[in-house]
């Protein structure tokens, strides 16, 4: 928290795991989805470190069948299905960006989200949390290529008429810091996101780590 750096004029934000807490909801879903199977719940922490990986993750967890199980994309229509009835039950903003965010708009430091969660479920997610007026938003069905390619950054940062040094980007995966490097943005990493146990975020080489929220609150005051 100590590195000089300049105000970035735009601040770019993964979504789940690192703008938006999500798991309550997709533990939840998944949950629902391994009853209609006769499966037992699964605990929270477990389903949690998945999150980040989206949809066929979940599939995978809940059911341990591969991409390549006859099931497979039936069990995932029904899961995102389902997921789509109950997409913000218990999801919200991580605490402290709520006032983050109002603070970059009375500084006039665009923000926005770039996600490999599809349209229709972030659109969705967004309005009922009464964040559908933000400056970006861009989903895989915007791009040939997601994350880590810097494709949706780029396009990001091309909406926002900003250009791509002048930005950072947060994520919680290690692709999501790829992504902002190969895009040649700041990168930084949000150690309270969706991070599986076995993985360092420290090796992911970001420029900076957050521990929470705050902490970025408190870069942009050092800038």
């Amino acid at each position: 928290m100590t590195q000089t750096h300049s105000l970035p004029r735009g601040i770019l934000f993964d979504l789940d795991g690192t703008l938006i807490d999500t798991a309550p909801d997709f533990h939840r879903v998944l949950n629902i989805h391994r009853n209609r199977h006769g499966l037992e719940a699964l605990a929270f922490p477990v389903v949690r470190q998945a999150v980040s990986e989206g949809a066929r993750a979940m599939v995978k967890l809940g059911f341990d069948v591969s991409e390549d199980h006859p099931d497979f994309a039936a069990l995932r229509q029904e899961f995102l299905d389902l997921y789509l009835d109950n997409i913000c039950i218990d999801s919200g903003l991580f605490p402290g960006f709520a006032p983050l965010l109002e603070d970059l708009d009375k500084r006039g430091i665009s923000w926005g989200i770039v996600t490999n969660k599809p349209r229709l479920y972030s659109e969705a997610l967004l309005e009922a949390l009464g964040l559908a007026s933000i400056a970006v938003l861009v989903c895989p069905d915007d791009v040939t290529r997601t994350k880590p390619d810097p494709e949706p950054l780029l396009k990001a940062a091309t909406t926002l008429d900003l250009p791509p040094s002048s930005l950072w980007y947060v994520g919680d995966h290690v692709r999501d810091i790829e992504a902002g490097r190969n895009a040649g943005m700041k990168t930084v990493a949000a150690a309270y996101g969706y991070i599986p146990g076995h993985d360092n975020i420290e090796n992911w080489s970001a420029d900076y780590i957050i521990r929470q929220p705050q902490d970025l609150s408190s870069l942009l005051m050092a800038s």
